[in-house]
């Protein structure tokens, strides 16, 4: 039994190196996706922002100032590099769901960034796992923010209308697309929003809105560069999944393997 117990171990551990080596794969998969995601959401976000603007709200926009108009963009471009060095600076985070961010973002200009990031060391699948949940998870919030600060900017430049609640501005940054919305270009969400009149309780006006709203999906499917580096995330991901499996069956084999030699340690026949 001793022998068994010895031999999950050694599986156990070799399942171990095998995860270690994985999580380095993850690492520089994500490094290289990060930067050019980026890059893209930049790019992206500057075209759906031209869109709204000129498409959009072009009698808005046109009533600005030639200064008010160079100010907003200047605006769209620091908060978009802002977001840009916040999604990179993802990779430090922790593996703790208290602490899922970093304040320390690497400088995406660099061309060997990937060397200011540590390596990812973890050899247990379930930590790994959750590694990249909150890795994917705080992607997605950064898009979330990035959509709500230039809808904010938006409107603070009486481009998108004033009446827009805040609530509204949130909402939409977080909406997921609807196969009944109103089909647009990508990264735009077109929202009919129905308001009561408070003086005519029966009555409602129905006002359209259309505001930026950034979509992983549609960003990682207008880039091929991006789009190449999901599906080898794809790729690992799978390959967890299955060492995951294993790691656990192992588990389950070496918990199985010590009440067994317990039981039989404890045992004597009367």
């Amino acid at each position: 039994m001793a022998g068994s117990i010895e031999r999950i171990e050694q599986e156990m551990k070799a399942l171990g190196e095998a995860i270690a080596t994985l999580a380095a794969e993850f690492h520089n998969i994500y490094s290289s996706y990060l930067a050019s995601l980026g890059q893209a959401v930049r790019q992206q976000l500057i075209l759906a922002s031209y869109h709204i603007c000129t498409h959009a709200y072009p009698e808005s926009f046109l009533n600005l100032s030639f200064a008010q108009r160079q100010q907003l963009q200047k605006a769209m471009r620091q908060v978009a590099f802002q977001a840009q060095e916040q999604l990179f600076s993802h990779l430090l985070a922790s593996i703790t769901p208290q602490t899922p961010f970093s304040s320390a973002p690497a400088p995406i200009d660099a061309p060997d960034v990937a060397r200011d990031v540590p390596t990812l060391h973890l050899s247990n699948p379930e930590q790994l796992a959750q590694w990249q949940e909150n890795l994917e998870m705080a992607i997605a919030q950064t898009l979330q923010t990035l959509s709500l600060n230039i809808n904010r900017l938006l409107q603070q430049a009486e481009i998108l209308p004033n009446q827009v609640p805040e609530a509204i501005l949130e909402a939409a940054a977080k909406a997921e697309a609807s196969p009944e919305g109103i089909a647009g270009p990508p990264n735009i969400l077109n929202l009919l929003i129905e308001r009561e009149n408070p003086q005519e309780s029966e009555e409602s006006t129905v006002t359209h809105i259309i505001a930026l709203q950034l979509r992983l999906s549609e960003i990682e499917f207008a880039d091929s560069t991006v789009m190449a580096g999901r599906n080898q995330i794809r790729h690992l991901s799978s390959r967890l999944s299955s060492l995951r499996r294993e790691y656990q069956k192992k588990q389950r084999e070496h918990t199985v393997a010590e009440a067994e030699a317990a039981w039989r340690v404890s045992w004597f026949d009367d």
